[in-house]
């Protein structure tokens, strides 16, 4: 049931990105034009994202347990260093010159355009050598529990 209900919502966020064109890179350089032809459709994508999260999260993180899960994780590290201003940095310039992150270009690989295919392998790539460069914390600890 879980793998069923993981794909319906997958698919649902796939059609909200293809719908609300942000599959779309020339969409996301307009949205980051503010000098120029501004486009601000992504913002209120954003928009949206953000009310559903600050309507759904308060209710959710209230259950004694995941809706479909065992317990709930969440990151626990709340330090601005280093490695993340690095990171959103490289996110940052990564998406502005190319349009993608990373769950609108995996939704366009269903184009197998060449350029989507080459931007997805490189995005792994720099996954990979992101978790070989920085051996993960102990970042992540249940917050909730059956025991709990």
């Amino acid at each position: 049931m879980k793998l069923i209900t993981a794909f319906v919502f997958g698919v649902t966020f796939a059609l909200g990105l293809g719908l609300g064109g942000m599959t779309q890179p020339a969409k996301i350089i307009a949205f980051l034009d503010v000098g120029g032809a501004w486009d601000p459709t992504l913002a209120f994508v954003m928009g949206g994202a953000v009310l559903v999260g600050a309507v759904t999260f308060p209710w959710a993180l209230r259950r004694r347990k995941a809706l479909l899960g065992d317990n709930f994780v969440l990151p626990t590290a709340s330090a601005i260093d280093a490695p993340l201003l690095i990171g959103a940095g490289i996110f940052g310039v990564g998406w502005g010159l190319s349009g993608y992150c990373p769950g609108p270009a995996l939704v366009s690989l269903v184009t197998l355009s060449p350029p989507i295919l080459t931007f997805v392998a490189f995005m792994a790539a720099g996954q990979y050598l992101g978790r070989w460069l920085v051996r993960p914390s102990a970042a992540q600890e249940p917050i909730l529990s059956d025991a709990g």
